[in-house]
């Protein structure tokens, strides 16, 4: 019995990446498109192509080419990756329209869409639900917004299109680095850890592999939804950073910076251009940050199964065993790479 196929934007990336190997490891054929070379390519059942989801010629031939179950749709620019705010846009909203748009004319019906809580840039005090209305304040949360209305539109006019938007919060495994390979090369180096404020706010994550297992899961769902999903036991940020800190067996302490004056600095650091933080990161540093998961629990009967340190953790101990050759990336995606440091190197030098 031939495989099913699938399509998953974006698999040379680090989530498309480990939702790429695990449908393979679950048996289906995948295709991967994606503007970066796939590592990954010449692996038996996968198909790389080296191209732009904006390319309608080029997404038409693949469904033509192929006859997918489902698409995952995993592509999109990140803010600290990319300074042209066009080609994100355009990239995360045209982008994700016209992969939408190909699977209805090549009558493939299913789409899983990754999305972001960077719909939302404040404290809500609790739990944020799926009928919490978003409000992003940077480009990249609008952005993905968008995305969503995009996908929401397609299938108010075409009702048998099936579409599962997944809010995420940050995606942690061994191999995700971006931002986090900041924090990692300071308590590699026994450095200061700075938290803003006294570190009691809470900011949830999610296991790579767990939500792969929600994305499996939205292939029996036949209705189109919006899930947030996220980890369970949310600690402190001092918490989780002590935690990686003592698995590491780091000369690193947790120290605080004033809260006020902290995001000031973060904010002129951004207009000047020598931070790779940006509005969502100083807006949400000091501030406590989750999902509610109810949803996702009952309808999908999905559930979590690794905590924040133990993510953490892992991510930590695969950019100690790897950082030379991290160093030395150039052609990955964001998340695969470490971000650079700009002026938080003086903070590391103060440390």
């Amino acid at each position: 019995m031939p495989a099913i196929e699938v399509l998953v934007t974006g698999g040379s990336g680090f989530f498309g990446g480990v939702l790429k190997r695990r449908l393979l490891e679950e048996g289906f054929a995948v295709t991967n498109i994606d503007l970066v070379r796939d590592e990954d390519a010449g692996t038996e059942g996968l198909t790389s192509v080296q191209g732009d989801i904006r390319d309608a010629s080029l997404l038409a031939a693949l469904f033509t080419e192929h006859r997918f179950a489902a698409v995952f749709h995993c592509a999109a620019m990140l803010a600290h990756d990319v300074r042209n705010e066009r080609l994100l846009w355009t990239s995360n909203v045209d982008g994700t329209r016209l992969v939408a748009q190909a699977a209805i004319t090549a009558s493939v019906m299913k789409m899983v869409n990754i999305s972001s809580n960077c719909l939302w840039a404040r404290a809500f005090g609790r739990p944020v639900t799926e009928a919490d209305e978003p409000a992003p304040i940077e480009m990249y949360g609008r952005s993905k917004l968008q995305a969503e209305r995009e996908l929401q539109a397609l299938c108010e006019r075409h009702p048998e299109f099936r579409v599962v938007s997944l809010r995420c919060p940050t995606i942690l495994d061994s191999g995700r680095l971006g931002l986090l390979a900041i924090l990692f090369e300071f308590i590699q180096d026994g450095n200061k850890v700075w938290v803003v404020g006294d570190g009691s706010n809470r900011y949830q994550f999610i296991y790579a592999q767990d939500l792969a297992t929600a994305c499996l899961l939205c292939l029996g769902y036949d209705k189109s939804n919006v899930f947030h999903i996220g980890s369970d036991a949310v600690p402190t940020l001092r918490e989780m950073y002590e935690s990686v800190i003592r698995s590491a067996g780091s000369t690193s302490r947790v120290a605080s910076l004033p809260r006020r004056p902290a995001i000031a600095l973060m904010r002129l650091a951004h207009k000047l251009k020598v931070s790779p933080l940006g509005p969502y990161h100083y807006q949400m540093i000091a501030e406590s940050f989750a999902f509610d998961t109810q949803r996702i629990r009952q309808e999908l009967e999905w559930k979590p199964t690794l905590t924040n340190q133990e993510m953490l953790q892992r991510a930590f101990f695969y950019y100690r065993k790897n950082r030379r050759a991290i160093q030395a990336r150039t052609d990955v995606s964001a998340h695969s790479k470490a971000a650079p440091m700009g002026v938080i190197r003086l903070l590391k030098w103060l440390s």
